[in-house]
């Protein structure tokens, strides 16, 4: 018998598969399109947050209005919907450190930890405890057989690919995740086959903060969540001269030039900010540009060990285009990355995403660190 869609030698119906459902048109798209070839499909929207209390905001993913939306889904296609409270682990997993994360002065992506540590350790357990055979998302990356192993690619259509959210994705989560709409060539492909199901969610909106952060605004949450956190201090110009005061280096991020405050003179950059001190370092734009980047929390998925130098492409942040560096791994479980030409505005607590020299292929990540 040949291999179904999602790759396994048994007839849809004969398939279980669970759908990650955040009640937008993506995860919707693929519930529909799964339930349509006749899977057994079964929907779970996780509840992340009270969409009642301070921290909720219109308009973001998994709350009161995505919930509904996604049992509508649901209702249309005739397929069975679940909510999961995962509202303290969500809190435990992924706010706690984000808050934390900023006091020390990092920059950190939640939502990588939200894919990482609940939708593909909790929300995947979930998943096989339902006995399915695998678990669908609607992430725009795609999986693929590869000669030894399945196989991380970035998406088809390169401006939404979501690789750099995913470098974390260990080899027996890839086993068991499928992601249905990574080879789409555009969002407008997913829209359409939205509406051919008549879904309501086919001109929803896409989201476009961090779920829990209302109007982007992150200082405002991490002094909800960790009052007295905006302890003002000096600005101090690299060559040691203090310029003026800030309100807090949770309002700041490395590489920012405008609402420092400091007026007049040459342009000047956020170059580091030292939460111990409460100081944030200022220079000029030159002093930006890094070519070593220290790496910890390694994740490798490439076919050989990660025990030498090797020349592959990289991203420092999610709206660059992978550069060409050099992985140096270190005894102790960290590594260094060497960039072929110096990037500006690195900070730590992002991402550094690896691929392989064409740039397709994703070969893991790690987390920059100081």
């Amino acid at each position: 018998m040949p291999l179904n869609s999602l790759g396994f030698d048994k007839a849809p119906a004969d398939t279980r598969v669970v759908v990650a459902m955040s009640g937008g048109v993506d995860s919707s798209v693929v519930a529909a399109e799964l339930a349509a070839e006749g899977y057994d499909v079964v929907g779970v929207t996780l509840q992340l947050y009270d969409h009642g209390a301070a921290l909720a905001k219109k308009g973001a993913c998994c709350a009161g209005r995505d919930i509904h939306d996604a049992r509508r889904v649901a209702e249309t296609m005739g397929f069975p919907h679940y909510v999961l409270d995962y509202e303290n682990k969500f809190r435990e997993s992924v706010i706690d450190e984000f808050a934390d994360a900023y006091l020390a002065g990092a920059t950190p992506i939640p939502c990588i930890r939200c894919n990482e540590r609940v939708k593909f350790r909790d929300l995947l357990e979930t998943a096989k405890d339902l006995d399915a055979d695998c678990m669908a998302t609607g992430h725009y990356i795609q999986r693929k057989a590869g000669t030894a192993k399945a196989e991380l690619h970035r998406a088809a259509d390169h401006d939404r690919d979501q690789s750099y959210f995913l470098f974390s994705t260990t080899q027996q989560q890839l086993d068991y995740l499928r992601f249905p709409l990574g080879h789409l060539k555009s969002k407008a492909e997913t829209r359409a086959l939205a509406a051919k199901h008549g879904l309501s969610v086919a001109d929803k909106p896409d989201s476009q903060d961090i779920c829990f952060v209302p109007n982007g605004s992150y200082a405002a949450v991490i002094e909800k969540l960790r009052p007295g956190a905006a302890e003002p201090g000096d600005i101090v110009h690299l060559d040691g001269r203090v310029l003026g005061e800030h309100r807090g280096v949770i309002h700041y991020t490395i590489g920012q030039r405008r609402g420092l405050g400091i007026g007049g003179g040459e342009p000047l950059y956020v170059l580091k900010l030292d939460a111990d001190a409460h100081r944030v370092i200022v220079g000029p734009k030159e002093a930006l540009a890094t070519r070593r980047v220290p790496l910890k929390e390694l994740n490798w998925l490439g076919d050989t060990p990660l025990d030498a130098p090797r020349d592959l492409e990289v991203k420092v942040r999610s709206t660059r285009p992978p550069r060409e560096a050099r992985l140096i791994p270190m005894a102790d479980g960290t590594a260094e990355v060497e960039l072929m030409v110096a990037e500006e505005g690195i900070a730590p607590g992002q991402a550094c995403v690896f691929y392989d020299d064409d740039g397709s292929r994703v070969l893991g990540g790690g987390w920059i660190t100081r």
